[in-house]
């Protein structure tokens, strides 16, 4: 697997990701997705909302505000419990999370070896003398203070004074936006349950200790679906919360695997009772094993009918459905698959990374799944000098544009090589126009108005008819194999 160095250097080097306001030095965690990053998020993004709502019967959109009233965040509970426990190191001043501290590899220096500094693997002692870690990690010198909570919202404040009146705080979470507009949804939309409410929206957390690249920081985004089910019903012999629990978390850990994650590197963990949140009944991770370990990838939670009550009793609001068949009114119980986009962004890029030798020579490949690849199509001229080849490339780009494939041209390096930049950004396909396509005038021959497409994965090349072109690519990027397609066109050889 490829280790995280690797994939920021890549990811920068490439157009994916850049690091904020590195001009100035950078802002710590804070991460800008640059030309292709933007495309691959965005993609994400789309396959999510497409495969959760509209292709759904009983799910509906919705973009709620980053700033919500105050007491919103009193009634969900984050103003009192959105909490982690931090220390401080004495000596350096750096802070920690206190759950995390034995997490990390730490710094010794050891009594029983001249050369004594050392860093020592998370959670082992040292090798020499035995000792476990009680100091700093980092500085491996200073104390930690005793652990005490740090609430995780970030405060702002609305209009042009600084006064209590005025506070308010960038969202944590997408989730309170649904539950407060649960009411509104019901009754515009006129839906029966079970139905779920669907958001992707920004969320703000002041984390403690944020790295890892774009895995863990202050600003993300989130893909979030709140599923309101009838506690008093039976699905199969089960309780409808548990049955549609079980059902988001098999559709969540498939929808991964569709789009490119191999499985071996997906698992479930499910949260013992200890660690439940205060809401929840159940709570489920899809963890992915990143190059930093197994972490959670996403959350899918039985948070009962907890943020609906809360929220009527401090609104003063009945959220509540009218059960027609017991002729009763019920506070619905809600699953709430809950993702994170960048999360799901660094492990598509981890998953999709690959290294291979050919011909001697090192290639790097993103295998990205088609409909997550950024780019899909890279239009390439032989040869750069000859106009009539150029523009016929210009032409081939737009027409595939037209149809909604994000495609590209490039002249700025040989065949070869173009196809190598190509490889390692992921994009699925190349097509080739070279003088065979278009003719020699000077020779007086003719072209036969075919173009070379040459596949990323095996860097097979085949010989397609220009007014097939979009009709190949239609199977090509709607799932068709590749061997399905290149069987129906003379296979070529040229540069791989």
């Amino acid at each position: 697997m490829v280790d995280m160095d690797t994939l920021v250097s890549l990811c920068k080097r490439r157009g994916f990701i850049f690091q904020s306001s590195e001009i100035y030095g950078g802002l710590g965690s804070a991460w800008d997705y640059g030309p292709l990053g933007v495309e691959l998020k965005r993609n994400v993004r789309n396959l999510w909302w497409r495969d959760t709502v509209h292709l759904r019967r009983d799910v509906l959109g919705l973009e709620a505000a980053v700033l919500m009233h105050p007491r919103v965040w009193e009634a969900s509970g984050h103003l009192e419990r959105f909490t982690d426990p931090m220390v401080d190191c004495r000596e350096c001043k750096r802070r920690f999370r206190a759950d995390h501290v034995d997490t990390q590899a730490w710094l010794h220096y050891c009594p029983a070896k001249k050369d004594n500094k050392f860093e020592i693997p998370a959670g082992e002692a040292c090798k020499h003398c035995g000792a476990h870690r009680t100091l700093c990690p980092v500085c491996g010198k200073g104390t930690l203070t005793e652990p005490r909570q740090f609430n995780m919202m970030l405060k702002t404040f609305l209009g042009p004074v600084e006064e209590d009146a005025a506070v308010t705080y960038l969202r944590p979470e997408t989730a309170q936006g649904m539950f407060v507009n649960f009411e509104n949804v019901l009754q515009a939309m006129r839906r029966k349950l079970p139905f779920g409410i669907a958001q992707v929206g920004r969320s703000f957390r002041n984390e403690i200790t944020p790295g890892n690249f774009i895995f863990r920081t202050r600003e993300f985004e989130q893909m979030e679906l709140e599923f309101f089910v009838n506690p008093h019903d039976q699905v199969e012999g089960q309780p409808a919360d548990e049955y549609w629990h079980e059902h988001w978390i098999e559709t969540r850990m498939a929808w991964y695997r569709r789009y490119g994650i191999r499985a071996e590197n997906l698992r479930l963990r499910e949260h013992a009772k200890e660690e439940l949140a205060h809401y929840a009944k159940r709570t489920v991770d899809i963890e992915y094993r990143f190059a930093i370990g197994w972490s959670e990838l996403e959350g899918i939670a039985n948070r009962t009918d907890f943020d609906l009550k809360r929220h009527a009793e401090v609104s003063g609001r009945t959220l509540s459905y009218f059960d027609e068949e017991r002729k009763q009114h019920v506070v619905p119980y809600v699953i709430e698959p809950a993702a994170g986009v960048d999360r799901t962004v660094l492990a598509i890029l981890t998953d999709a990374y690959d290294v291979e030798e050919v011909r001697g020579e090192k290639r790097v490949v993103l295998r990205f799944h088609p409909e997550v690849a950024p780019v899909k199509i890279a239009v390439l001229p032989l040869l750069k000098k000859r106009e009539e080849i150029v523009a016929r490339c210009g032409e081939l780009r737009d027409r595939l544009a037209a149809r909604g494939w994000v495609s590209v041209y490039d002249d700025t390096a040989a065949i070869g090589r173009l196809y190598r930049r190509q490889d390692e950004v992921g994009t699925p396909y190349c097509v080739t126009v070279d003088v065979q396509t278009v003719g020699d005038r000077e020779k007086g021959e003719r072209g036969d108005d075919r173009v070379t497409i040459r596949d990323r994965d095996s860097m097979g090349q085949i010989r397609v008819p220009i007014a097939e072109l979009e009709t190949a690519f239609a199977d090509l990027l709607g799932g068709t194999p590749w061997a399905a397609v290149a069987a129906r066109y003379p296979s070529q050889s040229a540069a791989s």
